[in-house]
């Protein structure tokens, strides 16, 4: 929590007329002005509270007995950087992710919760709301939007609109997430326009999610009230869409790159770029430690040609007048609060110190703030609703020696298209093949308990492992084990069952790699060095084990998806999704 400008005016307005003294002072700055794009040399700047008095070349006025000056020696000073899309309900708690982003510079964090949402509801999104606060970090939510993707096939929970209505009304909460089933409103589905209506209505942010979505369609989605997207993979997509006046965030995470093939088109084109951002998607925490957070997107801004003021600018001041909270945050003027980053030069944008509110929370690459770890409440460590498997939990029926069977080919980590095999029974169960890279893959209902699964098969994986599992996966959150063979995907099952949560690769009935996700079957609990360290070993083991992709962690989250084509597997099935239609495993 922050303090109100409105309570705040007469300590400001009395600090800068020098009636009342600041607590903090920062000298000798050379300030980054996203209001003017010009550096300006030799700049103090006054604090009270959290927020900023005083901005010119003499501060003296404002100096009292209990003032602190800080001599910055004339390096740059900026507003504090902002992800304004990122989905941090994953691998680590939030209390985690702050140490790190902290450490890019990041200030504020805009989240989607939209999987602890999935699998929790209205009651772990509020859970979710307290982990992410008394931080030392700006954490601001959203209420998931895009979420049941599929009423046909999904089973995912949601905000129902009344616990919507209620949710808003923390000062948190900014407004709707991703609207990422965009033919929901073209097709104006009720419930989406109600939502989308009633958000409106009080004045919330709503975020887009257009990918595949042009001319009439995009408009009819620009003009239900969605005036954002993080989804352009290419400059004219986001020139359409800046010409409909929508804001671009331009994605730089683990899941998709995108800034090297937009940024130099933008300046070759000469385009504003005072409603383009920057974001990430959400971070595996392998990329955060080699690459950074939003400092890389600067860094990889300027490297594309990019003024270094303009680069921040987008980081900053562009992500808060988008989300309409410029009074408070955005730059460094009075009246704002004083996130400010100190960083010696303009190539490398590592932040030397990184104030929130006037305190200091980062100084030479260390956390120097408190960051209490949360306790977690049981129930949500109890999310794993399945009893114990056997090997029969995994047959696939058939009368015949040799069976032609429907594949999930695996195209990519994330794209798949329909295959074929054909492939040979052993006393009534349809085997998987290890010589024609043919495996099982199945999906169980963990959250709901329910004794929904399918079975099918997939293609196209080739490490040599026993079982591959998660209890994590995008939106759906089903229990998810590929197998070369039964007994290890039995084995892979329980065990994950036993530990409530998390992602295992076993061999042989013995475990081989394991991240533990104890909260709500997606977050971890340990440590981030822990996390980092078993994330890492788990990709390490399968893609030495042969595995055809260098991040075979992805294959798992994203075989659910019902947002992307073209065959996803859920407990209900195996889905073709243009048809929207079940695929029976044997054809």
């Amino acid at each position: 929590m922050h303090s109100s400008l409105a309570g705040s005016i007469s300590s400001l307005n009395s600090v800068a007329m020098g009636d009342k003294k600041a607590d903090l002072i920062l000298k000798n700055c050379s300030l980054l002005s996203v209001y003017t794009r010009e550096i300006i040399p030799k700049i103090q700047i006054a604090i009270i509270d959290d927020r900023i008095a005083y901005v010119g070349p003499d501060a003296h006025h404002t100096i009292g007995k209990k003032t602190k000056i800080i001599d910055v020696h004339e390096k740059f000073v900026s507003p504090g950087f902002a992800d304004p899309h990122v989905h941090i309900d994953q691998f680590v708690l939030p209390s985690e992710l702050a140490k790190k982003s902290l450490l890019c510079g990041v200030t504020s964090l805009f989240s989607d919760p939209i999987d602890i949402v999935s699998v929790c509801g209205y009651r772990g999104f509020n859970e979710f709301l307290r982990l992410g606060e008394d931080l030392p970090i700006r954490i601001f939510q959203v209420v998931p939007g895009g979420l049941p993707v599929d009423r046909q096939f999904s089973k995912s929970k949601s905000l129902s609109l009344p616990e919507a209505k209620s949710a808003i009304k923390h000062p948190n909460v900014l407004g709707l997430g991703e609207v990422f089933s965009w033919t929901k409103v073209t097709s104006r589905d009720p419930n989406t326009m109600k939502s989308l209506s009633y958000m409106l209505d009080n004045d919330c942010i709503i975020n887009g999610h257009t990918a595949g979505a042009s001319e009439k369609k995009l408009n009819a989605y620009v003009s239900s009230g969605v005036l954002s997207c993080h989804e352009p993979i290419n400059f004219d997509q986001v020139l359409e869409r800046l010409r409909l006046g929508m804001w671009i965030m331009i994605r730089e995470g683990s899941i998709r790159r995108d800034l090297k093939e937009i940024v130099p088109r933008v300046l070759s084109h000469g385009t504003y770029t005072n409603q383009l951002m920057f974001c990430s998607d959400g971070l595996d925490p392998l990329d955060i430690s080699e690459y950074g957070h939003i400092d890389h997107c600067i860094r990889e801004s300027i490297n594309s040609g990019l003024k270094p003021i303009d680069a921040i600018t987008m980081a900053s001041k562009n992500c808060f007048d988008y989300y309409h909270m410029n009074k408070d945050l955005g730059g460094i003027a009075p009246g704002k609060l004083a996130d400010i980053l100190v960083f010696d030069d303009l190539n490398s944008i590592k932040p030397s110190k990184v104030f929130v509110g006037g305190n200091l929370v980062v100084s030479d690459g260390h956390i120097v703030s408190k960051i209490k770890k949360k306790s977690v409440p049981t129930w949500i460590k109890n999310t794993v609703k399945l009893r114990e498997f056997s090997t029969s939990d995994f047959t696939v029926k058939s009368k015949k020696s040799k069976v032609s069977v429907n594949t999930i080919f695996m195209q990519t980590e994330i794209i798949t298209k329909l295959g074929e095999a054909e492939l040979s029974t052993d006393n009534g169960n349809v085997s998987s093949s290890y010589d024609c890279d043919i495996w099982k893959v199945a999906a169980f209902d963990r959250v709901n308990g329910t004794q929904n699964h399918s079975i099918g098969f997939l293609e196209n994986f080739g490490a040599d492992i026993g079982a591959f599992a998660s209890t994590w996966s995008f939106h759906e959150n089903d229990l998810i084990v590929i197998g070369s063979n039964d007994a290890d995907m039995a084995f892979a099952s329980n065990f994950l069952i036993k530990n409530q949560g998390g992602i295992v690769v076993v061999k042989s009935g013995k475990v081989k790699a394991f991240l533990p996700l104890r909260l709500a079957g997606i977050i971890s609990t340990e440590s981030f060095d822990n996390v980092s360290a078993n994330f890492k070993k788990i990709n390490d083991f399968i893609v030495d084990s042969g595995s055809k992709f260098p991040r075979p962690h992805l294959i798992l989250l994203f075989l659910p998806f019902l947002a992307l084509p073209s065959v996803r597997i859920l407990s209900k099935g195996i889905i073709d999704v243009k048809n929207r239609s079940v695929i029976n495993p044997i054809k």
